[in-house]
Order: C-alpha cells, then sequence, then structure tokens
C-alpha cells in the first residue's frame, strides 16, 4: 500500500486532482495501510502481551503501556488511527486536496512506525518460536 501511496502524482495537487481516480486509489491506499499498520500493532498486543483491544484508538496506548512504542510514535499512531476511522465513517467529509495532504505528508509517518514495530519484533524475538 506505502508503494502504492508513492507512485501516486505526487508533485503537485494539480497533478493529483487531474483524474478522478487518482483519489479514490489514494483512499484506498491509504485505508488500507492504516489497517495493516493496526493488525499488526493488534496482533503484537495480542500474540506477545495478552491484551486483546477493539478499539483502534487504543492501539497506540495499549503498546506505548506494553514498551513497544514511546512519545511521538504514539502520539502519530493515535492521530493515524483516528484518520483511519475518519476515512471510513466519513468518507464523504474527505476532500481531494486532505488526502493529497496525507499521501504527501502523512504516509512517511505510516513508514516510520511500521518501521518502529518491525525493529521491537526484531529485538525482541518470540521465544515460543525458537
Amino acid at each position: 500500500m506505502l508503494a502504492g501511496i508513492r507512485a501516486l502524482p505526487l508533485s503537485d495537487f494539480d497533478a493529483f486532482a487531474r483524474d478522478p481516480h487518482t483519489a479514490a486509489a489514494a483512499e484506498s491506499y491509504v485505508r488500507r495501510a492504516v489497517e495493516a499498520l493496526v493488525d499488526l500493532g493488534r496482533h503484537l498486543l495480542a500474540k506477545r502481551f495478552g491484551v486483546a483491544v477493539s478499539q483502534y484508538k487504543a492501539i497506540p496506548a495499549a503498546l506505548a503501556d506494553a514498551g513497544v512504542l514511546e512519545g511521538e510514535a504514539v502520539r502519530r499512531f493515535t492521530e493515524i488511527c483516528g484518520y483511519r476511522n475518519r476515512l471510513v465513517h466519513f468518507y464523504h467529509a474527505v476532500s481531494e486536496r486532505e488526502l493529497y495532504d496525507v499521501c504527501t505528508t502523512h504516509a512517511a509517518d505510516i513508514e516510520t512506525l511500521l518501521a518502529a514495530l518491525l525493529a521491537w519484533i526484531e529485538e525482541h524475538p518470540d521465544p515460543t518460536r525458537e
């Protein structure tokens, strides 16, 4: 999904808005990238810590409580989870400009958070798998 976002015409807003299919693709890529990130966080909490989290926005705080994420990463992840809910439940209010801004500024946040979760997993091997 991140590669899909990077492949969009993001050089400027006019290029992004030229084809109406671009915004639809952007919405799908962003939503699915966030959902995959959230699923990874939820899976990590369940499998490593026995913590069940049902609300997307509660996952970053639970990861912080478990010592997986801290500080700015928790704030960014919480914001991204809220954006996922906006895309799913208030999609009619999400403009092309907003999608463009998310793709050009917040896709990097998703990549950074993914890298942080994967680094934590690498640094803390699952003892049940050895």
